[in-house]
């Protein structure tokens, strides 16, 4: 006989799966047992919940407890457990009525003195149980994340006695409710009027940002690379709510939803070039969400390109196509979404001065051919723009005037988007197909003359003509024309041309 039962969820990439927690009282020797294959974690909810239950005044009965997670072939992980154990042993021992709790799922971990603690995947979950009809009961730090998931109902309790309380009668919790995020002071992003000169970069970077273009900076050390790419995050526009839900659950997946609020700008990731394949593709003995997918609907910059190991960037490819990557385990088979935006830089050599007259090195030109071999072709062609950086004299730099700052800028990279998203019904233009881009017929002219002058794959022609109507958005233009064809053609790398 099953004294209570209430649902909870386990957790697949960023999918929540219900999952049924049972309890059963009978006699017998006092005994304590959780199955349903659970994980050390979900094990060790049973310390956790006896104390907290002592903390509170309570003792569980002298008698043989089951906890029972179904179904049971599907393994449990994760202390979120530790609430709906909880929630089911109080209705069993009657201590809160059955039709109360009946209405709502659970997760959270429990401390040792009741309070419920933070845990990863509180927005799946809301998701699911909103399609389940059902409210959900989470910590208190997380009530935003769980308003995002739907119109469920949703409580959000401190401790447990509130909890209790609540379900008795005795105090009622109040909804959570949105917060409104304070909008950065100026001076907290990186501004693009910092950055004197680099026209060809800045030109390259708002193309990037208006389209979601792929792009590769190549020039020697102290051209300018990094400073160009940490601006790029203020040109962008802020997340869709599709988007931001999204993003949303990678993040809440991965337990680094900060403070329960939603994301709503694009993420910006930077991993050192040390990453090892799972830590930026995704994977581990839990199939966690890698860097691409953090960076889901945001930027990934790779600085140091050629530096990563070959497995980890060939395993980009596929990411960089279709806009997500699956992990296949022995344990788990896991979707994650991965539409980022890659950034990258790089050396022209390994010692960085390769073309420079004055710093020339002795090795040239074999050590740049070693280094711009460690990067393949099939990954260069599907880098959108690829821009060559010269380097600044101190003498010039300081010559120079500030630039425009990245206000004014990031406004027309927001109009293109606009007419984008009107035009392609909400894809932007690295994910159109070639019919829907309007391009006049002397510029697809002129574009097959160049894509089988310089022997572009299908995939090289198609991103070209993808940057080239970026162009013409921010000319806004309705048509692509030759002069937006011709310069689309300058920032893509010819077969056989090195960078």
């Amino acid at each position: 006989m099953i004294n209570a039962r209430i649902r909870s969820f386990a957790f697949s990439g960023i999918e929540a799966r219900p999952v049924w927690v049972e309890v059963q009282i009978s006699s017998g020797l006092p005994a304590f047992l959780i199955v349903g294959l659970p994980d050390k974690a979900v094990g060790e909810a049973r310390e956790r919940v006896r104390a907290s239950f002592t903390s509170i005044g309570l003792a569980l009965p002298a008698k043989r407890i089951v906890v029972n997670l179904v179904p049971a072939d599907i393994p449990k992980e994760g202390s979120h457990f530790d609430l709906p154990i909880a929630l089911a042993l109080l209705t069993a021992m009657g201590v809160i009525p059955f039709e109360e709790v009946a209405r709502f799922s659970a997760v959270g971990e429990l401390s040792l003195d009741g309070s419920l603690n933070p845990v990863a995947g509180v927005l799946s979950a809301a998701i699911e149980a909103a399609s389940l009809n059902l409210g959900i009961i989470c910590p208190a730090a997380q009530g935003e994340e769980a308003l995002c998931g739907g119109d469920n109902a949703v409580l959000t309790p401190v401790n447990l006695p509130a909890l209790i309380n609540h379900f008795n009668g005795v105090q009622i919790l109040q909804p959570p409710t949105f917060t409104v995020a304070p909008a950065p002071l100026a001076g907290q992003r990186p501004d693009l009027a910092d950055v004197k000169g680099m026209e060809t970069g800045r030109r390259a970077l708002e193309i990037a940002a208006a389209g979601g273009h792929s792009l590769l900076l190549s020039g020697p050390p102290g051209a300018g690379k990094s400073m160009l790419a940490a601006r790029l995050p203020g040109l962008l526009p802020d997340l869709t709510p599709q988007e931001s839900l999204e993003v949303s659950r990678i993040y809440s997946a991965a337990g680094l939803l900060t403070g329960g609020k939603p994301l709503r700008r694009p993420p910006y990731r930077e991993p050192h070039h040390s990453a090892s394949q799972p830590a930026l593709i995704g994977g581990g003995a839990k199939a966690k969400p890698g860097e691409i997918s953090l960076a889901d609907h945001g930027v990934l910059f790779l600085d140091e390109l050629p530096e990563f190991s070959k497995t980890a960037l060939e395993a980009l490819r596929q990411p960089l196509e279709t806009g997500r990557v699956s992990i296949a385990r022995a344990l788990a088979h896991v979707t994650y979404p991965a539409r980022f935006q890659l950034i990258a830089a790089m050396n022209p050599c390994r010692c960085g001065y390769l073309g420079d007259a004055s710093k020339e090195c002795r090795k040239a030109p074999r050590c740049g051919e070693d280094y711009m071999a460690r990067l393949s072709g099939p990954l260069l062609d599907r880098i959108d723009i690829c821009v060559a950086m010269q380097p600044f004299t101190p003498l010039h730099y300081m010559a120079e005037t500030a630039g425009e700052a990245s206000a004014p800028v990031a406004a027309r990279v927001l109009a293109a988007r606009q007419r984008q998203y009107k035009r392609q019904d909400g894809q932007k233009n690295c994910e159109a197909g070639l019919e829907i881009l309007e391009v006049s017929s002397a510029a697809q002219d002129m574009a097959q003359k160049v894509a089988a002058r310089f022997r572009f794959s299908a995939r090289g022609y198609t991103r070209m003509m993808r940057v080239a109507r970026t162009i013409a958005d921010l000319a806004c233009e309705e048509a692509v024309l030759v002069n937006h064809v011709a310069e689309a053609a300058t920032y893509r790398l010819p077969s056989g041309m090195k960078a």
